[in-house]
């Protein structure tokens, strides 16, 4: 089935539709020594300074999160989700706009969050998990998993749902990355305002909300 053509709006999620980094939630559950070693590698990887690939497998061999894990960070982005997330993206959807979270965070612990706005469509990392629960590896063939990957899934989106306007919104370097394959990319500051994504983007912004001026 082919979809009618559609207006595409492409949503980071970490530190953008929610405050917190799912990574680093799950680094805490391993204690401060862990937490600090993660985080370090994902800021580095988002402000541009390494590319994700050097990170993306390190980080979770470290952490090892199990399905219950994932599933408590899950809620988590519930909990700290943006203020104005909600009602935004029910105001892109009323305004015809297909809400898509391309996220190099992890399917399982983004889905919660994805229903709870409506948003049909995720393109994530899929983590494996083994008949008890445990950590068993993840889907290492998605493009998010590395740097470049964003702009293979918005331009593979943009043929999907026959885009005749592209938007892309996130906070870092490697949502930045999208900008030549969309008609606008959004910067977003609220959590983590980065001075490479701020100087790049064609608009930046502290709170969705704004997106709803930005697009009219």
């Amino acid at each position: 089935m082919v979809n009618p053509p559609a207006k595409l709006i492409c949503l980071d999620c970490d530190s953008t539709l929610s405050a917190i980094e799912g990574v680093d939630e799950l680094a805490r559950l391993r204690g401060p020594a862990v937490l600090a070693q993660v985080a370090a590698m994902t800021n580095d990887a988002m402000d541009g300074k390494i590319p994700l690939e050097q990170v993306f497998a390190r980080r979770l061999e470290i952490i090892r999160p199990g399905r219950a894990e994932t599933e408590a960070v899950g809620q988590l982005y519930i909990k700290d989700i943006e203020p104005t997330a909600r009602a935004t993206v029910a105001a892109l959807k009323a305004a015809g706009w297909t809400p898509v979270i391309v996220s190099a965070g992890y399917t399982q612990a983004i889905e919660p969050l994805a229903k709870l706005l409506g948003i049909a469509r995720i393109e994530a990392v899929r983590l494996n998990f083994d008949a008890k629960g445990n950590y068993a590896g993840f889907d290492t063939a998605h493009p998010a998993t590395r740097k470049g990957g964003k702009p293979e899934i918005v331009r593979a989106l943009k043929r999907e749902f026959q885009a005749t306007r592209s938007v892309a919104v996130g906070d870092g370097v490697s949502d930045l990355e999208t900008k030549g394959e969309v008609d606008l990319f959004v910067g977003f500051g609220r959590y983590a305002e980065r001075a490479k994504v701020k100087a790049g983007a064609h608009a930046f912004i502290h709170s969705l909300a704004e997106l709803i001026s930005l697009l009219k």
